[in-house]
């Protein structure tokens, strides 16, 4: 430890002294569109704050607009537009490596005439999407860096945020409310996609590592609840991710080594345009650190247990106004891990069982194309066009360590392919009314071919061979009216349609926000959601031994509904903080359980790494959530920031035998802590502090029934107390140093991660042995440093 933070003082004093006499500037550019439509507006002025003399520039008929010469460091810029509100955009880092480029939206204001400029602002955490008035808010690339514990992860960096947990160190799942991780949503550029996680098993939505690359994305929404209309299929939550521009101007290059791989990325115009405005281009691709050192010859003090993973990303675009404005995107992802092969391993953790060996490779491809076309400056058409592969293999065999023997156990072999066309029509009838219509056809090709070892045959028995398809479609309206700049209301209704079993879900929602002056605003909301089940469920096939054939059973299982009621309160105690409590009851039906066992439901399944399936399901189950959060939130400013979030929640279940029980995810309560400060040691050098501190209810489980387990031979749950207790406490903190330098032309970071500092040692679950006969604990990881360091040039 001692060495690695010399090695920090030892570079920031080598660069200070290199170019102690330099001065170094920036510049800042971007565009000005309107909220609701996203149409460039001209002549918006873009002023830099805090200037030692006054410095602006006015949008040109793109709506683009840049400032040159910007001294590097926290920079903040207010945006004015005649008849719109005002925006701020606060302490913003600018490098000497990058030109910071900005796509700032402003909120046109209902109650103010053409020659008067609007001085109302737009809180910083309010969502992008204008329609999200409750459960909602923005988050930035910076934030998933700046949270220690993030390592560069949306999903766990929105783990801080008050609502929301996770279980397991080991991935990333997110537990929004007491539900299940399987109901998240995630979108990106406006497509929903499936599980963007390396060593994400299909029908899940979280893995250990993600595929989505922090460093391409734009400022994206996250949303919790009660959710508008243009988003379905989900009964939880939702990201809206959207990836940043390249740079239309100057190229750019990205290095990176961390957590989530060594990486390389650049960035550029890729033609210079009659028009001034170029096509730019953005891309980065990543490969596993581990393995990468491992190909090289260095231990990784992993085994064989190598992780292999490498993902690419990317994005073209080309704007314009007549022919309408082009997107290019796509994100691959590829892993694979073998665990429990070595004879010699009797440790147990939270990816693999004792005595147990496995094989397992995920893989997810999107690519996809979005156009903007704009017949006015307040009406435009929005249309998408993807195909999305995604599929997992696994292979699961018992090991006996004694003989140095293995046993044929499972074979997985999953693919889905997908065609998705949406299209969404936006259209500003005045400053009051705005409204949307879209519709959304997803068309799946499916390949499943499963297979389980039966000792009696001494073979693999198939137990799913299916070669399919089937599809959803979506339709969706929803409008915002503003009485005035204090009382906003927003209806709007989803339906969708699933053509295997013909279910069709119709699907209200609402919310009303009441600004009740520049400090206190109150917001609440309803909605009623539904979501298919994972498809191999639909698909699974019941094996007849007597007549030597399949039976499906499960085509007419319906969606999971859920209906949201939210209501919050927002207090803005001074420019850079506030508090929010929030309050929501959630009502689940629809649940699919089984006979077979009537204490299980689906609304646990989601945070593992697959999801069960069981023949003969019926939509039966039944549940509820229910809890209060608060959040007191200190923006970065001075150098420093303050997040506290917490809380409180119940979250019931009822199984096929209609008994109450806990689910899965009712931790009861979360505690989140975090800080972060910026310290100058010259204009050009940045030493960082960031920590943060969770304290959350522990996991619930089905305890082991030893007796049982000792007869059988084998791990035996006792599911007649499924979830009735919960082992003990959560508990960690992290720790983020961070040494930011500029250079001439050149930006580098070097960052210490320091995960669990205190070692704590959480229970994540427990297993049974049967060699030793006894009950073994599986602990949360413990104390482990992780280093990153990234170069932009």
């Amino acid at each position: 430890m001692n060495r690695v933070l010399f090695t920090f003082m030892f570079l920031g004093c080598a660069v200070l002294k290199t170019h102690s006499n330099d001065i170094y500037t920036q510049t800042i550019r971007g565009t000005v569109v309107d909220a609701i439509t996203g149409y460039p507006l001209i002549g918006a002025n873009v002023i830099l704050l805090n200037a030692s003399s006054p410095k602006g520039a006015t949008t040109d008929l793109n709506g683009v607009f840049a400032l040159y010469d910007i001294p590097i460091g926290r920079q903040s810029l207010e945006i004015r537009y005649i008849g719109y509100k005002s925006q701020l955009i606060n302490n913003v880092l600018l490098t000497s490596s990058k030109e910071l480029v900005i796509n700032i939206q402003l909120e046109e204001d209902p109650m103010q005439v053409e020659e008067v400029v609007v001085k109302a602002e737009k809180p910083k955490e309010e969502a992008l999407n204008e329609m999200a008035q409750v459960s909602a808010r923005t988050f930035s690339i910076e934030e998933t860096e700046r949270f220690a514990g993030s390592l560069g992860d949306p999903a766990r960096m929105v783990a801080n945020y008050a609502g929301v947990m996770t279980q397991n160190d080991s991935r990333n799942d997110i537990i929004i409310r007491g539900n299940s991780p399987m109901g998240v949503l995630w979108r990106l550029e406006g497509v929903e996609i499936p599980n963007p996680n390396h060593f994400g098993a299909l029908g899940t939505t979280g893995g250990p590592v993600s595929m989505v690359n922090n460093n391409l994305l734009a400022n994206s929404d996250f949303l919790t609840g009660a959710f508008p209309a243009e988003f379905g299929n989900a009964t939880s939550g939702a990201f809206d991710l959207n990836l940043r521009s390249g740079n239309n101007q100057t190229r750019e290059f990205t290095g990176q080594v961390g957590f989530n791989g060594f990486e390389f990325g650049t960035e550029g115009p890729l033609y210079q345009a009659k028009s001034g405005v170029n096509p730019s281009y953005i891309a980065s691709y990543r490969y596993s650190t581990l393995d990468l050192l491992h190909k090289m010859g260095f231990g990784s003090g992993t085994g064989e247990a190598i992780p292999e993973y490498q993902d690419f990303t990317f994005l073209v675009d080309v704007p314009g106004i007549k022919m309408g404005r082009l997107k290019v995107f796509g994100l691959w992802g590829k892993s694979f891990i073998s665990l429990g092969r070595e004879f010699s391993d009797t440790t147990e953790n939270s990816y693999n069982s004792l005595n147990t060996a496995t094989d397992f490779g995920s893989n997810l491809a999107v690519i996809g194309a979005k156009h903007t076309y704009f017949f006015t400056d307040k009406l435009r058409l929005q249309t998408s066009l993807s195909y999305q592969s995604t599929g997992a293999i696994t292979e699961l065999d018992s090991v006996n360590r004694t003989e140095e023997s293995y046993k044929p156990w499972i074979r997985f072999n999953q693919d889905e392919d997908k065609l998705s066309v949406s299209t969404q029509l936006r259209h500003k009838i005045n400053k009051r009314n705005n409204y949307s219509i879209g519709a959304v056809a997803d068309f799946y090709v499916l390949d499943y071919l499963d297979s389980l070892y039966m000792t009696d045959y001494n073979k693999f028995i198939t137990v799913t061979d299916i070669k399919g398809a089937c599809n959803i479609f979506r339709s969706y309206a929803q409008w915002q009216h503003k009485f005035d700049n204090n009382i906003t209301t927003y209806s709007g209704l989803h339906m969708q349609y699933f053509d295997l079993n013909n279910e069709t879900a119709v699907e209200p929602r609402f919310s009303v926000k009441w600004q009740i002056n520049r400090k206190h605003a109150l917001s609440g909301g309803f909605g009623m959601h539904s979501q298919l089940q994972p498809k191999s469920v639909y698909f699974y096939q019941l094996y007849d031994e007597i007549n030597d054939n399949y039976q499906v059973t499960n085509k007419d299982v319906k969606f999971t509904r859920s209906n949201h009621y939210v209501l919050s309160y927002d207090f803005f105690i001074q420019k850079n903080t506030r508090i929010k409590a929030e309050t929501y009851y959630q009502q689940l039906y629809n649940i699919p359980v089984f006979e077979s066992q009537p204490e299980y439901s689906m609304v646990n399944a989601g945070g593992d790494f697959g999801i069960p399936r069981e023949e003969n399901m019926e939509n039966e189950g039944t549940g509820k959530n229910y809890g209060i959060e608060l959040t007191v939130e200190k923006f970065l400013s001075q150098g420093f920031y303050v997040l506290f979030t917490s809380s409180i929640f119940d979250s019931k279940y009822k199984g096929y035998d209609e008994i109450e029980r806990n689910t899965a995810f009712n931790g009861n309560y979360v505690f989140n802590l975090l800080g972060g400060y910026e310290h100058k040691l010259s204009e050009k050098v940045m030493l960082t502090f960031d920590v943060k501190t969770v304290l959350a209810g522990g996991k619930r489980y089905v305890p082991i029934d030893f007796t049982e387990s000792e007869l059988q031979g084998e791990e035996i749950r006792d599911w007649s107390h499924a979830y009735e207790n919960k082992y003990d406490d959560y508990f960690r903190t992290d720790l983020r140093i961070g040494l930011k330098l500029n250079g001439n032309k050149i930006w580098q970071e070097w960052g210490l991660d320091l995960q669990n500092i205190s070692n704590y040692k959480s229970i994540f679950t427990e297993g049974y042995n049967v060699e030793k006969n006894e009950v073994y604990p599986v602990y949360q990881q413990g104390f482990m440093p992780m280093m990153l360091y990234r170069i932009h040039f």
